[in-house]
């Protein structure tokens, strides 16, 4: 169910008129060893960073909780959309009202909107395929009679879904697709546009030899809200609403994540997907998820999420992403690079301990000791080195593109770092900035957030944390200015609250990638 408009961002649109996309503003506001190309990691200490496939000490364990963030295996009840799928946009109308818009305008109120913005957050791997009806099909009640609201009777809800279907199934082969959407005629007197949510079916309906267990009811007024459409296909793939609701429907809406992810708030400056959910959904190949473990400092190379490769494939989805799913498979390959002694950062604190001659990383306490193959003598392509990069070792373990290197950037790189902190909670780590489906928010920086998989959707299962309590950005436009600023900005360092991890933004490459120094225990 989407996100309400902000009454912030309605007084604010009420006073400046038309939005920059022509909309009007008050509807349309504000996812072991790594392959040379991929992961900048480097031990400073017993902790260590290693890729994970999903099946790992930091996919935390998928729980009972509705739409749980547990990445550990796949919900197989829900798609995965790491191939393209296809849609079809069933309109309806009824016998109260005469539609005063077309399927066509109604179409392009969603796409190629929401294919674009799939498209930009999965680096090419997944798009949506709208195939649009090109005439109403007529309800065989008025649109009164189904009391369509917000907090939908089940039984009115129902008796809309079987009409829905009975009306469209003789005109539609919904055998030929993997989403269903109907969208009601917005002007229509009973349509509620709070009603807009995606409906699971305990028992599914039946059409075609087709099980249907899933259906995307739409009640946008046109034109809609901004990425609704993309906010309710996220629930179609098991993703949770990120938003708080308030008891009594006045408090504010957006203090879990602000506008950091469109789960959270379709309005938002910034509503790419979390890392953690890119990791889920199969958009991220498990050399690209840094686990830490242990107690200890590591230091990583964070790619902007945003980046995506040069050349991608809308629908290839990669195997090692396809494979993490399910038990998960463990990616090997050969691995290199490790800190040298006068490696560090200016400023920065503590020893670099680097890679044995047998090829171990070094480890003590807690953290994980592990052995990869030994790199031959000139079999490790270097690349250029940027302010601040580490030297490269050919018999180290773990990550290769150090800090400023050529590689990072390219949309291959490290995209997400996870410190477990729980069999069902971690701390993640990516960069953010003002591009790609991000490209409206003012802040740039670390971005830091706690996930748990036993919360259920609409109760916090993510919460950003606030790395400038007490101060705002971004206020024309945010949804929640205290949060538009919570990145952690080069230079700084931050405590998360409650665990004992701290992250430190050691640099920032030309190329856009940040240097960071996770400290655990």
């Amino acid at each position: 169910m989407p996100r309400p408009l902000p009454l912030r961002v309605l007084a604010r649109g009420l006073l400046r008129g038309p939005a920059r996309d022509g909309a009007p503003r008050w509807r349309s506001t504000a996812a072991m060893f790594t392959s040379m190309t991929a992961l900048a990691a480097t031990s400073l200490g017993p902790g260590h960073a290693l890729a994970e496939p999903l099946a790992s000490p930091c996919a935390l364990t998928r729980t009972g909780a509705h739409h749980s963030e547990g990445a550990d295996t796949w919900n197989t009840a829900y798609e995965r959309p790491t191939r393209p799928l296809d849609a079809v946009m069933v309109f309806l109308s009824f016998p109260d009202s005469a539609p005063r818009t077309t399927p066509a305008e109604l179409t392009g109120d969603y796409f190629p909107a929401t294919s674009r913005f799939f498209e930009q957050a999965s680096y090419g791997k997944f798009t949506v395929r709208p195939h649009p009806r090109r005439t109403w099909i007529q309800m065989p009640h008025a649109s009164t009679s189904y009391a369509i609201q917000r907090d939908w009777n089940a039984g009115d809800r129902a008796a809309y879904l079987r009409d829905a279907l009975a009306v469209a199934d003789p005109r539609v082969d919904f055998s030929r697709y993997d989403v269903v959407y109907f969208i009601a005629d917005p002007d229509a007197p009973g349509v509620d546009s709070d009603a807009t949510k995606v409906v699971n079916l305990d028992t599914p309906l039946h059409a075609d030899g087709k099980d249907i267990r899933r259906v995307v009811t739409v009640f946008e007024k046109h034109p809609p809200d901004r990425l609704v459409l993309a906010h309710e296909t996220g629930h179609v793939f098991d993703l949770p609403d990120l938003y708080h609701r308030p008891t009594d429907g006045k408090g504010d809406w957006d203090t879990y994540v602000g506008d950091w992810d469109l789960m959270g708030s379709q309005f938002g400056l910034a509503p790419d997907l979390f890392g953690w959910h890119k990791w889920r959904l199969g958009w991220l190949e498990p050399h690209q998820v840094a686990c830490v473990l242990g107690s200890g400092t590591t230091r990583l190379t964070l790619e902007p999420l945003e980046a995506g490769p040069a050349h991608s494939t809308v629908g290839s989805a990669g195997a090692s992403a396809r494979e993490a799913a399910g038990a998960g498979v463990l990616a090997t390959g050969p691995a290199a690079s490790a800190a040298s002694g006068a490696a560090a950062s200016s400023g920065a604190s503590g020893r670099t301990r680097t890679s044995g001659a047998s090829g171990r990383t070094g480890a003590s306490g807690a953290g994980v000791a592990w052995q990869g193959p030994r790199v031959p003598s000139g079999g490790l392509r270097t690349s250029v080195r940027g302010p601040g990069a580490p030297g490269t070792s050919a018999n180290a373990v773990g990550v290769a593109a150090p800090p400023g290197s050529q590689t990072v950037g390219v949309g291959r790189g490290t995209k997400l770092a996870v410190v477990p902190t729980g069999p069902d909670s971690a701390i993640a780590f990516e960069a953010r900035g003002p591009a790609g489906n991000d490209r409206s928010t003012c802040e740039r920086g670390v971005l830091v957030y706690r996930v748990r998989s036993r919360t259920e959707s609409g109760s916090g299962p993510i919460q950003v944390l606030d790395a400038h309590p007490g101060s705002e950005s971004c206020w024309e436009d945010s949804v929640y200015p205290p949060l538009a600023d919570a990145p952690v900005r080069l230079g700084e360092s931050f405590k998360v609250p409650g665990a004992d991890v701290r992250v430190q933004v050691e640099d920032r490459s030309a190329s856009g990638a940040w240097t960071v120094r996770i400290t655990t225990g």
